[in-house]
């Protein structure tokens, strides 16, 4: 008998997962369904990316070889984690143990001094300095380079790793739990959203090399990752900086202070696509240490930047949001 027969004959250790079936068939079968918030925290919640599984989901699998690949792929959902999502399904509040875990995080001293706030208020961003230890972004890196197959040594092997301009996909190893199960990591979010009631999101990497002649920098460039339909939701957005990054160093590039503009500007704009306004010369780029992590708000535009040094930067995309944020339905 095939494996994907024997496989949808015997049953899924994933089936108690709730909406998991509809999820797939929204996405295998036309009219195809859009995303919705509850679908991304039922991917965070089991350990997946969002492009990897999309990307997966491009060939049809039908659902018994998809429930396989996602244990393949993260493993089975951490049980308080599962236990959480289907208590947000029923619009209930979160099980006893992940409460009590929440309001550890709330009741924990802040990460974020009254200088570090006010320059978020401000500039709408900020650096968490130490987000995770030296000896566990040395971790990550080493999985960074082991991974791709390049070598701190050899700089020709840097740019075989490009894939989508520097990112990078890779979503799944303990290294990078670290940063999203990290209660100082989600005390500094906590702290800009009000609340530790938060989910982490499954985010791949980055490997932004020298750019050089006949290797220039892909990009991103400056860009927004949200639709500027408004009103544009609060939200936010992290990079945890690896190695040491100075800010010629491929570093996060933004327009800091945006966020305050951004609708007279739009006012402004007319007919042209704001997405093609070129606002580089407003930009500064973000330097910091191995370990330290790069918060700012959605509504600034922001991207990676051409690395003028020797040395390639080092990342790992970080975020948390709340599950009741929503998306606007018109892209713009």
């Amino acid at each position: 008998m095939p494996a994907s027969e024997a496989r949808a004959l015997a049953p899924s250790p994933l089936s108690h997962v709730r909406g998991l079936a509809e999820f797939h068939a929204g996405r295998t079968a036309p009219p195809f369904a859009p995303l919705t918030r509850l679908d991304r925290v039922l991917l965070d919640m089991l350990g997946l990316g969002l492009e990897q599984t999309l990307d997966h989901l491009r060939d049809f699998p039908d659902l018994a070889d998809f429930e396989a690949w996602i244990l393949d792929t993260a493993g089975a959902p951490d049980p308080d984690a599962l236990d959480r999502y289907h208590a947000l399904r029923d619009g209930l509040p979160p099980p006893p143990a992940t409460a009590a875990r929440l309001a550890a995080i709330d009741a924990a001293p802040p990460v974020f001094d009254a200088a570090d706030l006010a320059q978020w208020e401000e500039q709408g961003y900020v650096v968490l300095r130490n987000a995770i230890t030296p000896a566990e972004a040395e971790a990550a890196a080493a999985f960074l380079w082991q991974a791709t197959g390049a070598d701190p040594a050899d700089p020709d092997s840097w740019y075989v790793a490009e894939r989508c301009g520097i990112m990078v996909q890779l979503f799944q190893h303990p290294s990078l739990e670290a940063a999203r199960r990290s209660p100082r990591v989600h005390k500094a979010f906590a702290q800009l959203w009000g609340s530790a009631d938060l989910w982490p999101i499954v985010d791949r990497m980055s490997l932004n090399p020298p750019d050089l002649p006949g290797r220039r920098f892909q990009g991103p460039n400056l860009h927004w990752d949200v639709s500027l339909a408004r009103p544009i939701p609060f939200a936010t957005q992290g990079i945890l900086y690896l190695n040491d990054v100075t800010p010629d160093q491929g570093a996060l590039t933004l327009v800091p202070g945006f966020h305050y503009r951004i609708d007279a500007w739009l006012d402004g704009l007319g007919d042209a696509d704001p997405r093609t306004v070129d606002l580089s010369a407003e930009t500064i780029g973000i330097g910091a240490n191995a370990g330290d992590l790069v918060l700012w708000r959605q509504d600034l535009p922001h991207g990676a930047s051409p690395n003028r040094t020797p040395r390639p930067r080092l990342a790992q995309y970080v975020n948390f949001y709340p599950a009741w944020l929503t998306d606007h339905p018109e892209w713009r």
